[in-house]
């Protein structure tokens, strides 16, 4: 039992960090890079939704995801987004009739698109640092609630989602994304706003968590432990990045409209 832990930690930390360099370059580079890496994360989560989900029409959904998540990453038109994910959802909904999980396969056309698309506009509203400051955050939140609810486990948090989360996994996640929102402050002279930010981090972990709990949610229903095992180590896409793109709308409504009235 502990050399196949070990082993998971050793795949789970070579997999990391080849990916974190990567996502953090396209993020310092921006155009194209970070809309072409996100377009890609979005064709995986499409073919993972549409292998998670019963269907009879896998291509079909498959096509359908990626033209949605397409035009929310790479048009950067919101007219143009809001029809798309009208007809699309639209057409899910015709399409999915008699399938026996209709309403999962209509809410994969928001899901995706509204999820990654909120990563893009984040950035283009915020630019590289915040951006990179909200991804550390909800990067740490896996990290310190790995390494705390194992260490430290204690009462489940939610045991008939998802067995293996602890509310001592969840209080470390807060407490590593606080800590690296704080060191992100002071290493970009932003000090002064630090306790601002550490504050925001902690409500980031909390979404994220309720992003994560969402997920592990739909896969019990569909009685899968992973989405997929394109990712080694970690599963699939969607394993690693349900947190991230449940809390981007969310921070991206936040900087948007609440930040600016502050």
């Amino acid at each position: 039992m502990e050399k196949t832990k070990l082993r998971s930690i050793i795949k789970r930390t070579v997999t990391s960090l080849i990916l974190a360099p990567a996502v953090i370059g396209c993020l310092y580079a921006g155009y194209p890079f970070l809309q072409l890496l996100v377009f890609v994360a979005g064709t995986m989560l499409a073919w993972e939704w549409s292998r998670m989900v019963p269907n009879s029409r896998g291509a079909f959904y498959v096509a359908l995801y990626v033209f949605v998540v397409g035009v929310a990453v790479l048009l950067g038109s919101w007219l143009a987004f809001f029809i798309s994910l009208f007809l699309g959802s639209i057409l899910a909904f015709i399409k999915s009739k008699g399938e026996t999980r209709r309403k999962l396969l209509i809410l994969g056309v928001p899901y995706i698109s509204v999820g990654l698309g909120a990563i893009v506009w984040l950035y283009e509203l915020v630019g590289f640092a915040v951006t990179l400051w909200f991804v550390l955050v909800v990067w740490m939140v896996d990290i310190g609630g790995y390494v705390v609810g194992c260490s430290v486990k204690g009462p489940k948090l939610a045991p008939k989602i998802s067995p293996n989360k602890t509310w001592s996994g969840l209080f470390g996640g807060m407490l590593f994304s606080v800590g690296i929102s704080t060191a992100f402050c002071y290493y970009v002279g932003a000090e002064a706003h630090s306790l601002y930010y550490g504050i925001l981090a902690a409500m980031v972990a909390i979404i994220s968590q309720i992003g994560d709990l969402i997920e592990s949610a739909i896969k019990r229903s569909l009685n899968l432990k992973d989405s997929s095992d394109l990712i080694p180590g970690h599963g699939g896409v969607f394993d690693r990045i349900d947190g991230l793109i449940f809390a981007a709308p969310v921070v991206y409504v936040f900087f948007r409209y609440v930040l600016f009235l502050i």
